[in-house]
């Protein structure tokens, strides 16, 4: 197992087809990539006793949500898990809540992402190949 610092959290909302970040202030927090089979990750934010509400409502309904965190430093680029929060504990007036996932491959996702939208304009066989090609030069430029 690896253990970083956890130096932001945000979660991913989606409401009215619009994805939103709900920033959590954190107080503190830990990473933990456990190197199981499943590549499962543990996430524990330390937060304020105000966010009890929200995430007691989430571990009840077992929602599995999407979460942006970043390890280490601030400088560092977000990373991306799907999670289930398991548990929250009351400790003075904060709360730690405790999340479960595997991270997701962003990188992956816009890939599927750009390929979808070529589809859908039309693009196929050779032509797909060569307009993937082009906005992945413009990507990167």
């Amino acid at each position: 197992m690896k253990t970083f610092k956890l130096i932001s959290l945000d979660i991913i909302e989606e409401k009215n087809e619009d994805i939103t970040q709900r920033r959590i202030k954190l107080l503190d927090g830990l990473i933990i990539n456990r190197e199981d089979d499943h590549g499962r990750w543990i996430i524990e934010a330390y937060v304020d006793q105000s966010y009890q509400d929200f995430f007691q409502t989430m571990c009840n309904n077992q929602e599995e949500i999407m979460v942006q965190v970043k390890i280490t430093k601030p400088s560092n680029q977000p990373a991306t898990f799907l999670v289930t929060p398991i548990d929250t504990n009351v400790i003075g007036d904060h709360i730690n809540v405790i999340f479960m996932g595997s991270i997701v491959n962003r990188q992956q996702e816009q890939i599927e992402k750009t390929l979808r939208q070529l589809m859908d304009e039309g693009y196929q066989n050779e032509e797909l190949l060569a307009a993937f090609k082009k906005k992945a030069e413009e990507a990167s430029s």
